[in-house]
Formats: structure tokens, C-alpha cells, sequence
């Protein structure tokens, strides 16, 4: 029986859980004061600070780090690379430190579980924000300066179309699906064979979220962004924190937008809006597959709702099967990512700054 550690950080807490084989034995969200967090003027200088509350975790529930067989941490932003199970190395590390061009709290995991294995046990990440699998006439933008790329919630993705895969009895590699995440960001890919071919990028295009305002009008953005009124950070902030239901209701939480739009016509209309945009994007990816699905899959938090999920349902039923897993499956993906090697399924690949 395998014993396994799993790391996810966020901006305020770290969501830890201990595995023994797929059983989860212990889970606890660490939450991170924000007064213990100003002490720190880089996100990368809580790493030992979060070390320590992950290992008080584990030895509050009876183990030592030498009783792991493995960490299984979440993927930071690192270049694109083919999904999958990495094992975590000196040059990875190195570059979540030093060369990461985004500072998320992500980047934090594979440090922590690297510096508690001290190379006794492997660590490993799965499926990262970074996966790219695109097909070529993804990557086509409409400009030539420019580039689509691929920056999707796959960790969650990945491990919900596999469950869809086992529920309809095919095996994942065979199997075509639409995967909607639905959660403060939205990704809506386009999964042929085990590859999400297409998606949208989760912070500049598709569906406008809780918290993002997804594709915008070009013409319109050049002009507020030459305006003079707002600093790049600024700008950035209106459209990805402050976008979507935040910009047009004041919230993030969908059960107050929906609260809300009891008296609030205009509140009503958004909350139409956003079902209108994700089911519009599903229809694009319909297209991407050429119509051979197998089901539309539909996970995050804002699957929890069923009221909004049916708004969806209304409008994209005649495409195929639907399939609802609410919430986030990320600590069970990251500790089967890491069984499937443990296990001999997969082999563990290896990083480096030039993989693809």
C-alpha cells in the first residue's frame, strides 16, 4: 500500500491530503493569514513558511516524511509541455524559483515537495496549467504576431474525463469529449483521444467567468489601454480578478448573483448571459471534434449549481450526452497521477526547460 502526499497551493491557503493508495485518510485546507503573509515581499519567500504547515500536517496525523512513498504536487507555470506525470527534478525547481514568467501560488507545491523528500522519494507533478496538445490550426490567432496557446485547468480536466471514460465503459484514450470547467476561471477544451486539442485560453478568451471578462471586443480594449487611465497592472485587474459577474454585480459568488437577480432584472440577464457564452463555447468545440462525442462533461465549482447547470443543459442537450461532476477532483488527480507511475501504468517523464 502506497502512502501518498499531496500538495496544491493557493494565494491564502494550501490544500494538503494524505492518500494511502486511492483512499484519502486525512484532508486539511492551511490557511494563511494575511498578516503572516505581508511578511513576505516575493511569493516564492513563503516556501519555508508553507513547508512548515505541510509538515505539521502530516505529523499531526501520525507520519514521518519517510513514511511517504511519494509527494504528488501541483504543476506551476512551466513552458508547455505533453500532459502527463513529471518527476520533479533540480532543473525544474530551479526554474519555478528563478524563471517562472508568471508568479503563481502553484509554483509553490514541486519546491515544497522537493525540499521535503531531500531526494529519498520522488515527487512528481501531473497535468499542469501549461499542458499543450493544440493542433495546428489551434495555434492560428488571426494575427501573425500573435499566437493562441493552451493555459487550462487540466489537473481537474483530465481526471473528470477519465471517470466519464469508466462511467460509458471506453477506455480514455478512446474516447472524444467536450470538458467544461466551470469555476472562477472557465475552460471549455476539446478532448480527442486523450488530448485536449482546443480550449480556450482560461484568462483571455472564451466565456466571461465569475471573476474574468473571457473574449472582448479588440478594437475597444486598444482604446481603453491607450487612455491614459490605467497602468498595465491596472488593466489586467479590470479584466482578470475584476471582470465578469465581480465587474457587472459586485460579486464573485454565483449563489448572490442569483440572489440578487430575485429583484434584479438586470442581475437576471447576466447570470443568462454567462450560461449563454459557456454554451455558445460548447458549441465551438462540437465543431473541433466534428460532432463525434461522446459526452459533454461538465466539473467545477460552479457545477455545484444545479439551476445554472440546467440553464446550460437547455440550450447544448441536442449535442450529446451530459455528465456532471461539481467541485474539483485535483488531490485525487495528483495522487493517481503519481499511483500510475508507482503502479508501472506509466512511465515518469522528465522535465527539462526544452521539453515539449
Amino acid at each position: 500500500m502506497y502512502k501518498i502526499l499531496t500538495i496544491n497551493p493557493g494565494s491564502t491557503s494550501t490544500k494538503v491530503a494524505l492518500f494511502e493508495d486511492n483512499n484519502m485518510i486525512a484532508s486539511e485546507n492551511l490557511e494563511h493569514k494575511a498578516e503572516q503573509l505581508k511578511k513576505y515581499d516575493d511569493l516564492i519567500d513563503q516556501t519555508e513558511f508553507r513547508k512548515k504547515a505541510v509538515i505539521n500536517f502530516i505529523n499531526k496525523n501520525g507520519i514521518e516524511i519517510n513514511d511517504l512513498h511519494a509527494i504528488a504536487a501541483r504543476g506551476g507555470i512551466l513552458p508547455p509541455l505533453k500532459s502527463g506525470t513529471y518527476r520533479v527534478n533540480n532543473e525544474m525547481v530551479h526554474y519555478l524559483k528563478y524563471d517562472a514568467e508568471v508568479e503563481h501560488a502553484s509554483n509553490l507545491a514541486a519546491i515544497i515537495g522537493f525540499e521535503m523528500a531531500k531526494k529519498n522519494i520522488p515527487v512528481f507533478i501531473t497535468d499542469p496549467v501549461s499542458v499543450d496538445e493544440f493542433i495546428d490550426e489551434a495555434r492560428i490567432s488571426g494575427n501573425a504576431n500573435l499566437e493562441r496557446y493552451s493555459h487550462l485547468h487540466a489537473l481537474n480536466m483530465k481526471m473528470v474525463a477519465r471517470r466519464a471514460a469508466d462511467e460509458i465503459g471506453k477506455n480514455y484514450y478512446d474516447s472524444n469529449f467536450i470538458i467544461v470547467h466551470l469555476g472562477g476561471g472557465i475552460s471549455i477544451g476539446a478532448q480527442k483521444k486523450g488530448r485536449i486539442i482546443d480550449v480556450n485560453n482560461a484568462n483571455d478568451e472564451g466565456p466571461f467567468s465569475p471573476e474574468r471578462s473571457g473574449e472582448l471586443p479588440m478594437g475597444d480594449v486598444a482604446k481603453i489601454a491607450f487612455s491614459g487611465k490605467y497602468t498595465y497592472k491596472e488593466l489586467k485587474k479590470r479584466y482578470v480578478g475584476n471582470g465578469g459577474l465581480v465587474a457587472y454585480l459586485g460579486t464573485n459568488d454565483l449563489r448572490k448573483a442569483f440572489e440578487k437577480s430575485k429583484k434584479d432584472e438586470r442581475a437576471k440577464l447576466v447570470i443568462e448571459a454567462m450560461a449563454y457564452q459557456i454554451s455558445k463555447e460548447i458549441g465551438a468545440m462540437a465543431t473541433v471534434l466534428k460532432g463525434e462525442i461522446d459526452a459533454i462533461v461538465i466539473t467545477g465549482g460552479l457545477a455545484n449549481s444545479e439551476r445554472f447547470v440546467s440553464m446550460i443543459k437547455e440550450r447544448i442537450s441536442k449535442l450529446g450526452l451530459i455528465m456532471v461532476y461539481p467541485g474539483s477532483y485535483e488531490m485525487e488527480a495528483l495522487c493517481q497521477g503519481a499511483l500510475r507511475v508507482l503502479n508501472n501504468f506509466e512511465k515518469p517523464l522528465t522535465w527539462n526547460k526544452e521539453v515539449k
